[in-house]
């Protein structure tokens, strides 16, 4: 039988998350947001509380508790519900980590995920997006040539979360006629990070670009190993995550709107009670429900080791039209305030747009 209840597992997690992203994200989300940057004390809270490293193994530093997608989506939508940037910034050593333990050979998980179970903040990135209108992850320009023992990269990537200071990336590129990600050292000979980049939404978040130039890595650098790794996994990870990401961000504006009609007179009586907007309001509440649907029915795909190709790009297609939708009719909705800084709307706006159109950047 299906349920559609959050066990008591997941209420403690929502219940937490959401005291700490009231707490502790909410009141800096704009002054990072202007200022371009996240405190690295805000990185060290969020380190400590265990978001990456409680889910690796034991035998790796780890704390060993089980992972749920399900439960890591409904954590990620708390936290995005404060801020999208610092939730993706809280949420960033993850999306490395789970790629090595999702998919990694034995040797890379003892290689890398004690990187990951350390005292103070630790992050790798991962490279999937590229430059260039239409764009698509799981088609990438970038190549591998193998060269003997070795495998060759060149290409280019952006959007790369934390590039500047990750120590490792994990670079996707066409290896003939498959997909290959390839463990790539920051000091690798031939490998340019160029940065920060200047994006309109999720300014608090630092993305750089990379510019590989034959650049060149062992065999051992192959995600998974000689038998390779499953990319469109690895994608379907993240665009569920980024979906979760986008319906906290829609709730955040819902949230904010509903009480802003009902204080806001106009005509001497409250704009919720004009029709237009009780209307909007009700859509936007629709969208956003329909959206968890679609996150929890992935991530559930997911973490039952189906097939969640097809989910996980619904959700993130949905998510993106429809949070995007959500930010543009709070805008609408506070009318002349939905475009100044003393509300958050128009920020959320500015976040929506920018999530609409990336891809590998969080994960759960």
């Amino acid at each position: 039988m299906i349920s559609f209840g959050l066990s008591e597992e997941q209420e403690m997690v929502r219940d937490a998350m959401r005291e700490f992203a009231a707490d502790a994200i909410r009141p800096i989300a704009r002054e990072c947001d202007e200022a371009s940057e996240i405190p690295n004390d805000f990185l060290e809270t969020a380190w400590s509380l265990g978001l990456t490293s409680t889910q690796i193994p034991e035998e790796y530093g780890g704390a060993g508790e089980e992972r749920s997608m399900v439960t890591n989506a409904i954590l990620l939508e708390e936290l995005a519900h404060g801020d999208a940037s610092l939730a993706m910034a809280a949420l960033a050593p993850s999306l490395f980590a789970n790629a090595i333990l999702d998919q990694g050979s034995d040797d890379q998980k003892k290689a890398y995920l004690p990187l990951f179970c350390g005292e103070s903040f630790a992050t790798g990135a991962v490279a999937v997006s590229e430059p260039g209108a239409l764009r698509d992850a799981s088609a990438p320009q970038t190549i591998a040539e193998p060269k003997g023992e070795s495998f060759i990269l060149s290409g280019r990537k952006t959007m790369v979360a934390y590039g500047d200071r990750a120590s490792h990336f994990l670079v996707t590129a066409r290896n003939g006629d498959s997909l290959g990600a390839f463990i790539v050292p920051r000091d690798a000979a031939g490998l340019k990070i160029s940065g920060p980049e200047k994006n309109m939404g999720l300014r608090g978040l630092t993305t750089t670009a990379l510019e590989i130039e034959r650049v060149e890595v062992g065999a051992d650098a192959l995600l998974g190993g000689p038998e390779g790794a499953d990319i469109q996994r690895l994608l379907n990870v993240s665009r569920t995550g980024l979906s979760a990401v986008m319906l906290g961000l829609s709730r955040a504006v819902l949230e904010y709107c509903v009480p802003y009609t009902k204080d806001r007179v106009a005509f001497d009586e409250p704009i919720s009670k004009k029709q237009s907007i009780a209307f909007r309001l009700s859509d936007m509440h629709i969208a956003q429900h329909s959206t968890r649907m679609l996150v929890w029915q992935a991530a559930s795909l997911l973490e039952h080791g189906e097939d969640a190709t097809k989910a996980a790009w619904q959700a993130r297609s949905y998510a993106a039209e429809k949070s995007m939708w959500i930010a543009d009719n709070g805008v609408q909705i506070l009318g002349g305030h939905g475009f100044i800084r003393e509300h958050p709307v128009e920020m959320w706006f500015r976040n929506a747009r920018t999530l609409g159109v990336v891809d590998g950047m969080v994960a759960i």
